[in-house]
């Protein structure tokens, strides 16, 4: 008897969405959290990092499990004299932080390390800091063939662990043709990642930083999360802020090419659901983007324009298997 290709749904067994800290990063997919060089995105993390360890509440008030061991790999900064007096700085029990040994051989988003790390330390949240760094040699993070086979196997192993990997991305005033959200690189890396956070700062309040959610895929949108940095350093969490975060991802992208602003606000409007291409064309105006750029910038993104009912509506490429 020949092997089935095909299976029936009725075949399989619904189960909810396990959080690690809901709606913001689920337990068993990718999150990804991004924000411009010096805006806290690694404090912020190493900071939940201490939480989770410790087995305390989520800055909002969301009730984690017992206390987990968490990976942090990162690639930027010293183990010694920086990451691990951070994590002593944040109060982390860093019993319950480990890493990959990559002395020898450079870690990298496909490695097989990973997945054995997390089964041997039963890690609850697999974190890379940042993603650039951990990226194939062979690969460009432009590339959306080569980075969705990278994050698909990426996103099985957290699947198959039900581990919550996070990637930090940086974003840079430079970008490439195929670039979301100056630097994040690929459109794949957002689409397939089930959470994206953004982290930046309202510029009538230089102050405080704020983290909320431009994508996400598995909840309603949560409240944004607002922190500072004390004066003798170390992070002090300000709890939930009601904002139009719409406002602040625009903000980020002042300083951007037209072109940037255009694949920001394109990927923040269609990653919510199919849009009538004139009121893309007017919000894109609101922002000073032009139609010729819009069109550029469609071109680019993959963007698919369809008619129905008498409407031209675009929508975002679809992912492949």
């Amino acid at each position: 008897m020949k092997n089935a290709i095909c299976e029936y749904y009725s075949n399989v067994t619904p189960k909810p969405v396990d959080w690690l800290w809901y709606p913001y990063i689920p337990f068993g997919k990718l999150t990804v959290i991004q924000g411009d060089p010096g805006e806290g995105k690694s404090t912020f993390v190493l900071n939940l990092v201490s939480l989770l360890t410790n087995g305390y509440p989520m800055p909002d008030g969301y009730r984690t499990h017992k206390p987990c061991v968490a990976i942090y790999q990162c690639a930027e900064d010293g183990m010694a004299d920086t990451i691990k007096p951070r994590l002593e700085q944040a109060g982390a029990n860093c019993e319950k932080v480990a890493y990959i040994i990559d002395d020898d051989i450079a870690l990298t988003l496909e490695d097989g390390r990973i997945e054995s790390a997390i089964r041997e330390t039963g890690a609850k949240v697999f974190i890379v800091d940042p993603i650039q760094a951990f990226i194939p040699p062979d690969s460009d993070m432009q590339s959306a063939t080569k980075m969705r086979s990278v994050l698909r196997k990426l996103a099985n192993t957290a699947e198959q662990n039900n581990c919550a990997v996070i990637l930090i991305g940086h974003m840079n005033k430079g970008s490439g043709a195929k670039t979301l959200y100056r630097g994040l690189g690929s459109i794949d890396i957002a689409a397939i990642a089930r959470s994206v956070l953004m982290i930046s700062r309202d510029e009538s309040r230089p102050g405080i930083r704020y983290m909320y959610p431009i994508k996400s895929s598995l909840a309603p949108e949560g409240s944004a999360i607002a922190f500072s940095f004390k004066e003798g350093g170390g992070l002090e969490w300000q709890g939930r802020y009601e904002l139009n975060t719409s406002e602040l991802v625009d903000s980020v992208t002042i300083k951007t090419s037209k072109r940037d602003k255009a694949r920001a606000k394109l990927f923040q409007m269609l990653e919510r659901g199919d849009k009538p291409a004139k009121e893309v064309y007017a919000s894109l105006a609101d922002i000073g983007v032009g139609s010729r750029t819009v069109e550029k910038v469609k071109k680019e993104m993959q963007i698919r324009a369809y008619r129905s009912g008498g409407c031209w509506y675009w929508s975002l490429p679809k992912i492949k298997n």
